[in-house]
């Protein structure tokens, strides 16, 4: 059995200054900040590719406009998925970022619409810029794991596996858990971004390359929702063990299988160099 460590959720305070502060930097937001920097490394790489069709201006753009529309929709979907009675007892919760609360199916369906923003802005295919788009999210999504882990929040189920492990959160009730924001930064970061990698270097149809990016992250969450501890206020909604978690990624895997499928079928020839 192993216990969190107990790393202080503030990395850096400054001041007070000028009779204002403490200015607190937390480590959840430092995690943003290194997965927004993540997307932007990825996406000038691919961009200075011979034939990417990409520019910088475009890059840095697109990273606006996913980081926009991702925190947006992200905040909008953990109030409607997980927290819908609380969003009708006080609206004003929507906007209350700094007290935590984060979607990733959520801030899915915001980078949708940013991105179709983007893409007419851009005079771009709307699944040309998912495509390029897709290989920058991974790294993003393991330094978010990490920091839910910091936070010691998202913890899993009750285990006695040797890594079991107990968080000082005082409602994860000092019993050993599984480590499941460690899980999801493995699988859906470090695995997912091997994954987007490999399948990028190789020449692939329209469509592919998101099509896959949904398979993986939507069959991987689905896998470590069984070890997750189920959201509180709605346990388990269907069958006695499926998630919201679950029920969330069901269309992205189905998603991702008819992306693929049409676009192997509709675009043989790879449109991107290696």
């Amino acid at each position: 059995m192993l216990l969190q460590p107990d790393i202080d959720p503030i990395a850096l305070s400054i001041g007070p200054l000028f009779g204002y502060g403490p200015i607190n930097l937390y480590w959840y937001g430092i995690t943003y900040i290194i997965g927004f920097l993540g997307a932007y490394l990825i996406g000038t790489y691919q961009a200075r590719k011979s034939n990417s069709g990409w520019n910088q201006t475009e890059v840095n753009d697109l990273v606006f406009y996913c980081a926009l529309g991702g925190m947006i929709g992200g905040r909008i979907g953990y109030m409607v998925f997980y927290n819908f009675n609380v969003l009708i007892a006080d609206p004003m919760q929507m906007i209350r970022f700094w007290e935590g609360g984060m979607s990733f199916h959520g801030g899915l369906l915001g980078s949708m619409v940013s991105l179709a923003m983007f893409s007419k802005v851009y005079n771009k295919n709307y699944f040309d810029v998912f495509d390029f788009g897709s290989p920058m999210v991974p790294l993003g999504l393991l330094s978010a794991r990490i920091g839910n882990f910091i936070g010691g929040e998202l913890w899993g189920r009750a285990t006695d596996l040797p890594w079991g492990m107990v968080f000082r959160n005082a409602e994860a009730g000092g019993i050993a858990r599984h480590p499941s924001q460690l899980y999801q930064a493995f699988l859906e970061g470090f695995v997912l971004f091997v994954v987007m990698i490999w399948y990028t270097s190789k020449p692939k149809p329209r469509m592919g390359t998101l099509g896959l990016f949904l398979i993986c992250y939507g069959s991987f969450r689905f896998i470590v929702e069984f070890v997750r501890q189920p959201d509180v206020g709605l346990g388990f909604i269907a069958f006695g063990w499926l998630t919201m978690g679950q029920l969330l990624s069901l269309p992205m895997i189905i998603g991702g299988v008819v992306f693929m499928s049409l676009g192997y079928r509709l675009y043989p020839v790879a449109r991107n160099e290696r």
